[in-house]
């Protein structure tokens, strides 16, 4: 059954808020410009179904770090309803590709449904199925690859992935601090085993790659941010 949507105020039993949530709330007033009727159902959608999405604060700031690359080819690793690749495809223009992957073809109908309101399905490339093996069977390089997928996988991607981002690119990953787990000695209420070890491994791959410069911005739950050298 899917997860409820986390806000810093309803963050796991045991775990920690990454902003307080004074803060975070802060940062959602800056973004009231975005209201219209589509990204609202998209957030209204997510809070009925209890689906995880990115939400407000890191949709814009996921659009932001495509726009300062000038994104033209975005491929995302786990799409959901396209809530995500409504911010990327914003980034990208009609010109742009932003390639979608989600293993529910319903997500994939919500989505069209959704973007082609907004006028943006045209530079939508949705994939039905699992987000490796669409990525192994599409030729690189991309201007952006983000990653949001079970968390168990987060290193096998960034594996997939460190060599098809272009020089001067971006790799992009959510839930990067797990709501504060990947600090703990002992791990509170982990979504399935070996999952917060699978984000700390990723994490240190990343940081110690000598061709990627990163850095993990603590919004929300953490979004780790690694720019390709060159």
């Amino acid at each position: 059954m899917p997860r409820r949507p986390l806000t810093p105020r309803q963050t796991p039993r045991g775990t920690i808020a990454p902003v307080h949530p004074a803060v975070f709330d802060y940062l959602a007033t800056l973004h009231r410009r975005h209201d219209e009727p589509v990204l609202l159902e998209m957030e209204r959608e997510a809070e009925a179904r209890g689906f995880p999405i990115v939400g407000r604060v890191v949709g814009a700031f996921l659009e932001v770090m495509a726009l300062a690359v000038g994104a033209r080819r975005v491929f995302e690793c786990g799409s959901g309803y396209g809530y995500s690749a409504y911010w990327f495809s914003r980034a990208v223009g009609s010109g742009g590709t932003v390639i979608c992957t989600d293993g529910k073809a319903e997500n994939a109908r919500h989505a069209r449904a959704y973007l082609e309101r907004v006028g943006r399905w045209e530079c939508i490339d949705f994939r039905v199925g699992w987000a490796q093996d669409t990525f192994r069977a599409i030729d690189g390089p991309f201007d952006v690859i983000y990653n949001d997928v079970d968390k168990g996988d987060y290193p096998e991607v960034w594996r997939l992935a460190r060599d098809r981002v272009r020089p001067g690119g971006l790799y992009i990953a959510d839930n990067a601090l797990w709501y504060g787990r990947v600090v703990q000695g002992t791990v509170v209420d982990d979504v399935q085993p070996g999952w917060t070890e699978a984000i700390r491994e990723h994490n240190r791959l990343i940081a110690d790659d000598p061709d990627y410069d990163c850095f993990l911005n603590p919004i929300r739950d953490g979004v780790i941010v690694a720019r390709r050298k060159g």
